[in-house]
């Protein structure tokens, strides 16, 4: 696993987390939500990519 990809989900994790606190101090929790949303979102594009590289490579591995 390349170790760009642990620091991408590591750096989208943080400045969402920062986001989140200043948002739900500002006592906008509807917004804070919704950025913690986004940011699973963006996490989650990135890991779907990665686990269609894996089933290609499995897929070319057994021949089908």
């Amino acid at each position: 696993m390349e170790i760009e990809l642990i620091f991408k989900i590591a750096a989208v994790g943080m400045i969402v987390a920062v986001l989140v606190q200043l948002l739900k101090r500002s006592e906008r929790d509807d917004q804070a939500m919704m950025t913690a949303l986004a940011g699973l979102i963006v996490v989650l594009m990135m890991i779907v990519e990665r686990i269609a590289v894996l089933f290609d490579t499995i897929r070319a591995l057994f021949g089908f």
